[in-house]
Parts: structure tokens; sequence; C-alpha cells
């Protein structure tokens, strides 16, 4: 399996640098030093299935990006440390976001959704979790809906990675933060 995690790994290090829409399965074998049965082998969909496992890789590295500070929103200081990774990130991603390339080209095919809301899912928890902790503290108010807010949370970060990837401005996706910062704070 450790031979599939690496063509995994390969080809989302690859699909980071290109639009996924022209890249072929050649083009992966190359860069993975793979064999066409390697390939067929590990993903008998193919490009599609690859695609998609590379999508779930992706959607695993967002969360993953954001640790220790998102499994740890117990303290003011630990949401601006999370926060500023989070706007880091994306900073550094600027307007190429392979996961949002990988599931416009998976738009249609099984399990692309599943792999979105998976993530958005876990990510909304965490989020959701570090609310109830703080308001548990004292420190955010208890009339705060923790799921709502969560769910506000991601849709802001969500919609900001969105006007970063259409117009390459930062600002949205730092605004609808700080906002919603604000109001948690009350």
């Amino acid at each position: 399996m450790r031979r599939r995690a690496e063509i995994i790994e390969g080809t989302a290090a690859h699909l980071r640098t290109q639009d996924p829409g022209g890249i072929t399965l050649e083009e992966i074998r190359a860069v993975t030093r793979t064999s066409n049965s390697q390939i067929f082998h590990y993903f008998p969909g193919g490009k599609e299935e690859l695609f998609l496992e590379v999508a779930r890789y992706e959607a695993d590295q967002v969360i993953e990006d954001q640790q220790p500070y998102l499994s740890a929103l117990d303290t003011w200081e630990a949401w601006e440390r999370w926060r500023e990774t989070v706007l880091a990130r994306y900073r550094a991603q600027g307007q190429q976001c392979p996961l949002g390339s990988l599931m416009s080209q998976l738009a249609e095919t099984p399990g692309a959704p599943v792999v979105i809301s998976a993530l958005i899912g876990r990510w909304q928890a965490e989020v959701e979790r570090g609310i109830r902790t703080m308001q548990a503290s004292g420190l955010i108010r208890a009339a705060i809906d923790p799921v709502r807010c969560a769910a506000a949370m991601i849709a802001g970060i969500q919609g900001g990675v969105l006007v970063l990837r259409s117009t390459g401005d930062i600002g949205h996706l730092e605004a609808s933060m700080e906002i919603l910062f604000d109001h948690l704070r009350g």
C-alpha cells in the first residue's frame, strides 16, 4: 500500500502546479515513476479514480495544515493562531487551489460530493467543538449557536477562498474571518 500512497502523493504534488484538466496518465506515470500496470492495479478506474483519491488526500491536507491549532480552539490566542494559519495557507496557495481544481474536474464523478461533504463536516465539527469549549469557559456567550456559527465560519472561509481563486485578492477571506471572530467575541 506504500506504493499506492506514493502515487497519490506524487500526483497531488504535481497537480498543485498544474490544471488537472490537461494532465494525462502518461504524465502522471512519468512524474510518479509508475508503470501503466501499477496505475491500473492501484486505481482500476484509471485517472478518474486516482484523481478522486488525490482529492481525498488534499481534503485531509486542508485539516492537517491547520493543526495543532484547529484541534485546540480553547483560548482566544489559539483562535488567533488558527486564523493566521488558515490565512497563511491561502496566501501561500494564492489562486491555485488543488482541491478546488480537482473537484471542478470531478464534479460528475461518483464520490466527489462525498469528499467535499466529509471535509466540510470534519472542519465544521472542529470549529463547533472550539466554540463549545469556549462557551464552557465563559469566553463565548451561551446564546451563540455553535452549529450555525461553525457553519458560517466554514462558509465564510470557503467563500473567501472562492473570491481569492477568482481575483487573487485575499481580503474577502480576511474580512469574513475577522467579522466572524468579532461576532464570537461579542
